[in-house]
């Protein structure tokens, strides 16, 4: 059954004029770009609230065209900018963050996917804030493992890499990924460097069964994953997958019960969860972290 009708539960933070004013001057107004504006997310007011934001690098065009995701698609993306790992720095520092998130749109045109330019921003963050924290969430860079050393040798705290959904619904959803090369570059961040703390996030009601969601979970521990977010999808726009069914507040709870069971360290989920939504929190408890235990609720 699919459904397009909003539940009472969703319910997102729109931004105040301050707060978005002062993230669109320091990214937008500098000619960066923020997923949380190109992906549509529900959390950005809140974020905006916080004054933190996850940046977007490589441009705002990707040349994947997931059938979820509401970043522009193109064939022939505009060149890597050179100034853009230093714009994304000056940003981090003129907005006080003590916790940055670098993403970016997937890259398969470039010969490296974008690896040198995620090291390059981490460096630039680095040498302007030496006491933030940095997570980046990466494409999967088409399996290079060299691309995938290029970034760990520059040394985020966390590598996220998400999963977005079970591999029967790839095809469908994600035509130009593969379930398997994800979970071996999760494990490549193991084997590359096992003081980098790996993360993933999934996306539910999209089509997926609870027994699905439970062997990725097995999957992702397989793979030395630590933390796991796990949000409803909502659907873009029309054009996009419809979403087949919104799961109500309970469910969210007994699928982080599951998981940390299963052996995840730390699991966020709610509805309006999403892979960066409270990072800095879920960084903190990571770090304290004696015994398996979870992140705060949206």
């Amino acid at each position: 059954m699919r459904t397009n009708r909003l539940p009472p539960w969703i319910r997102a933070t729109l931004p105040t004029a301050t707060s978005e004013a002062k993230i669109r001057s320091n990214t937008y107004g500098k000619g960066l770009a923020t997923v949380c504006t190109e992906a549509r997310c529900p959390n950005r007011g809140d974020c905006a609230a916080q004054g933190t934001a996850t940046f977007l690098i490589l441009g705002d065009k990707c040349t994947r065209n997931c059938r979820f995701c509401a970043v522009d698609h193109s064939t022939a993306p505009a060149p890597p900018r050179p100034e853009e790992p230093e714009l994304v720095a000056a940003a981090v520092a003129s907005l006080g963050l003590r916790y940055a998130v670098v993403t970016s749109v997937t890259r398969d045109d470039l010969p490296d996917g974008g690896a040198s330019i995620f090291a390059e921003t981490i460096g630039a963050i680095r040498r302007n804030s030496p006491d933030v924290h940095i997570e980046v969430l990466i494409p999967d860079f088409r399996g290079s493992k060299s691309a995938l050393e290029t970034v760990v040798k520059a040394r985020p705290d966390i590598i996220n890499h998400n999963l977005e959904t079970v591999p029967r619904l790839y095809s469908r959803l994600r035509p130009q990924a593969s379930y398997e090369r994800s979970l071996e570059l999760l494990r490549g961040v193991r084997d590359c460097d096992p003081e980098i703390f790996t993360k993933s996030g999934i996306m539910v009601g999209a089509g997926e069964t609870r027994e699905e969601i439970s062997a990725l979970v097995e999957d992702l521990v397989e793979t030395g994953c630590r933390v796991l977010t796990i949000g409803q999808y909502l659907q873009p726009t029309p054009r996009h997958h419809p979403v087949i069914r919104y799961l109500p507040p309970r469910e969210f709870q007994e699928l982080k019960k599951s998981a940390l069971e299963t052996g995840v360290q730390i699991v966020a989920a709610a509805p309006l969860v999403r892979s960066s939504y409270k990072a800095r929190e879920i960084f903190a408890q990571l770090k304290n972290a004696t015994r398996p235990a979870s992140a705060p609720e949206s």
